[in-house]
């Protein structure tokens, strides 16, 4: 099944578990509309990544023949069933370029390993794992989100096509166990308490949710796989192949045959086979840490494996990515999260960011407190980390701007906050995040609203205003991974500066300016006749005593240097 992990054993030193564990210019004239920029190439750094997250079930059916599998025909509660989206439509899309107009670079999208068969009923109706969080095989995908070859056409298009792609993963627990899904032995999870939150024991070694069994990720002890899922295996004529794959990682990485070796064996195989480039890792501190230390190391194993493999399809030379689900977390926390009891810095636990919850409550703030802020910790207590910020998300109920009264600023929020930002599904399109009949979180996963971007003036309009400012994000590693300084209040002018080595990136930004004529303050920053983009207006423009005039409609400007 997976052919590319038998060469491991050639390629890779011995690391065992226990040791990870610890371990062209234009003239100088006036302002003048320009038809031809080539601003200069620049790097991809994580730490100002454009990350677009959708849910692979509710973003584009690209093959309407896999919408039905397993009997799952059960009547659900409203959006909470399949819906058709697949891993062939987000490929369509990638080969469209609406990726690449919107300036993203990485591409989150839910889980797609095989879900359990049958639907459960918590109080909203029958739902069946449509979200991708509900395992039952990780060795296997969900043939409702499509197959081996389709994960393997969409990396490549995404790779050939300059995007990163991530592939959330859980650690933390199975599926629901249904009529037709069993529960895994006792020996691989528990299924009570439920957990309460209080400290770090009621957090981790609990249930997040009734019926939702949690795996024994802080067991040492060596388990014996699942009978249903040996079963299955065989039923499906991989048993032998599966086995002696086990087989050989264990022998390799020198880990014990623990619950959270096996599900990290499995996690990992995407990297050695498809070149993933990084993992989105759900429900982080629900599961002992030391897990996470396991999973980035045999990850770092399987991508650079992958890469020697596959020279001539690396994008860079970053290393594996793992960003980090730790529900709550705040980017004042700094580096640690708090149990009450106890204190964690899952930065060190292979983590390179965390998402952060704190940007749609920071949002009713103006900017440049939002700006200064988040300059200040990630230059500080963060520094060679970073967070991945969000305004909307998929299990967020109290998301900014649920109403979408105002795309614009959510979209200049997002986007120019220091960091990486998560673009959610729709955030670009204004999808609407009440549907009526819904409850809870589903009313934030309705399918994508295609048909509006299409025929919908003003949402062509809101989906222009995201692509010019991801666009320019894209380009610039300034804006999220750089450092920031205010030029000038009234109008609000700002400066991003981002150095790494001989490499330098230098752009200003304008906000809430006035429309029609205006200034911008760029003394100091750039020089007299210095000749300038301004990437929103599709300007030039040169600089003339420490200032750029611009005559246009826009309340932003978005200046770059161009060669």
């Amino acid at each position: 099944m997976k052919k590319g992990l038998l060469l491991l054993l050639g390629f890779v030193l011995f690391i065992s578990c226990e040791e990870e564990k610890n371990t062209p210019k234009p003239e100088q004239s006036s302002t003048t509309k320009n038809s031809i920029v080539t601003p200069k190439k620049n790097p991809f750094v994580w730490e100002g990544a454009n990350i677009y997250f959708l849910l692979t079930d509710r973003f584009n059916n690209g093959d309407t023949t896999n919408d039905v599998n397993f009997e799952r025909t059960e009547d659900t509660g409203v959006l909470r069933g399949f819906m058709g989206g697949d891993l062939k439509g987000i490929t369509a899309k990638i080969k469209e370029g609406y990726f690449t107009k919107l300036g993203i670079n990485a591409i989150w999208f839910t889980p797609v390993v095989e879900q359990i068969h049958g639907a459960t009923d918590e109080g909203t109706g029958n739902s069946y794992g449509y979200h991708g969080y509900w395992t039952k095989d990780w060795t296997a995908l969900d043939p409702n989100f499509g197959t081996r070859d389709d994960l393997e056409e969409l990396v490549k298009t995404a790779h050939n096509n300059g995007i990163r792609v991530l592939l959330d993963v859980v650690l933390n627990h199975t599926g629901p166990v249904t009529e037709i899904d069993p529960v895994w032995p006792e020996e691989w999870v528990r299924t009570s308490p439920t957990c309460t939150f209080e400290n770090y024991e009621t957090t981790t070694a609990c249930t997040l949710v009734k019926n939702l069994p949690d795996i024994k990720t802080e067991s040492d002890e060596e388990v014996a796989l699942p009978d249903h899922l040996l079963a299955k295996w065989k039923a499906e004529g991989r048993l032998s192949s599966e086995l002696d794959e086990l087989d050989l990682f264990f022998k390799r990485s020198g880990c014990s045959r623990t619950s959270r070796a096996y599900i990290t064996k499995w996690l990992t195989d995407y990297v050695n086979d498809f070149g993933i480039d990084g993992f989105r890792v759900d429900t982080v501190k629900h599961t002992d840490e030391n897990a996470w230390n396991e999973l980035y190391k045999q990850a770092s194993i399987a991508f650079d494996t992958w890469k020697r493999k596959h020279p001539d399809a690396v994008l860079d030379n970053n290393p594996f990515y793992m960003v980090g689900e730790v529900y709550n977390y705040g980017i004042s926390s700094g580096r640690t999260y708090d149990f009450g009891d106890k204190k964690v810095d899952y930065y060190n636990s292979g983590f390179k960011s965390l998402i952060n919850f704190e940007l749609k409550t920071d949002a009713k703030k103006d900017y440049e407190t939002i700006f200064k802020k988040y300059n200040t910790l990630l230059q500080s207590k963060l520094y060679g980390k970073s967070v991945v910020n969000y305004l909307t998300s998929h299990d967020d109920g109290a998301p900014f701007d649920k109403e979408r009264k105002d795309p614009y600023h959510a979209a200049n929020l997002l986007l120019l906050t220091p960091g990486a930002s998560q673009v959610y599904y729709g955030d670009e399109s204004s999808r609407s995040l009440t549907i009526e009949g819904t409850q809870g979180d589903a009313t934030l996963r309705s399918f994508m609203n295609w048909k509006e971007i299409d025929s919908l003036p003003e949402t062509k309009k809101i989906l222009a205003h995201w692509q010019k400012l991801g666009s320019f994000r894209a380009k610039h590693p300034a804006i999220g991974a750089g450092t920031h300084k205010m030029l000038s209040k009234a109008p609000y002018v700002f400066e991003r500066t981002y150095t790494n080595n001989e490499y330098k990136d230098k752009v200003v930004v304008g906000l809430n300016l006035p429309k029609g004529k205006k200034s911008l303050n760029v003394k100091g920053f750039f020089g007299d006749a210095t000749t300038l983009h301004d990437a929103y207006s599709d300007t030039i423009v040169v600089v003339k005593k420490g200032k750029v005039q611009l005559d246009n409609d826009f309340d932003i400007a978005l200046l770059e240097l161009i060669e």
